[in-house]
């Protein structure tokens, strides 16, 4: 009779257990999504003093520059945006427990991203202004390299939870780590597809 009695309380004791952890992750999600939602509020404040700077600015393209080549920030574009359905299969292959595919994919989704800041550095050593370039020099190396800052704090979270998946049972029960991560990745995707129209093909 103990036996059940002591068996019933173990289970009612893991239910709430469950039930709490459960609550928690909810929590985490909530703050970790208050904390998009103020980045978001940076970069729509940054995006209109874009806008009205280059509405009301005379000569809003520096002396002798043209406009900016497209095309290689289009295809580093694509790279980024095409690395947030990689880090999707990420969370995928970790949901099905998938230790090692899990890896491969976040791997593709860090190398992805660093292809993205090094031609972002590799641009910024071939254009023809400076940051003190008039208001648009301003403009585009205060957006870039805020975003590219973003995408370097995206790399390193995911660098984190890699060598977290190598500790043994770290991913068994609660992958809030690396769902916040994978959105803070979109998060960063959708920003930059923002700066890009704003930017290269508005011009």
């Amino acid at each position: 009779m103990d036996s059940y009695i002591i068996s019933d309380e173990l289970q009612n004791h893991s239910h709430h257990a469950g039930e709490h952890g459960h609550d928690e992750e909810g929590n985490k999600m909530f703050g970790f999504i208050v904390f998009l939602l103020s980045e978001s509020v940076i970069f729509l404040s940054f995006f209109a003093g874009y806008i009205v700077y280059k509405l009301t600015t005379p000569n809003w393209l520096p002396p002798g520059v043209a406009g900016l080549e497209v095309r290689d920030p289009a295809i580093n574009t694509v790279v980024l945006v095409a690395s947030s359905f990689v880090i999707y299969l990420a969370e995928r292959a970790l949901q099905r427990r998938n230790l090692w595919g899990f890896r491969l994919f976040l791997l593709a989704t860090m190398a992805m991203g660093s292809y993205f800041l090094i031609g972002q550095a590799i641009e910024w050593s071939h254009l023809a202004f400076g940051f003190t370039s008039g208001t648009f020099g301003g403009m585009f190396y205060l957006l870039t390299g805020f975003h590219g800052l973003h995408v370097l704090t995206g790399i390193l979270l995911q660098l984190i939870i890699f060598v977290r998946s190598f500790i043994r049972g770290n991913y068994d029960s609660g992958h809030f780590g690396v769902n916040a991560t994978s959105l803070f990745w979109h998060f960063v995707d959708v920003i930059w597809i923002v700066l890009f129209v704003l930017i290269y093909i508005w011009q």
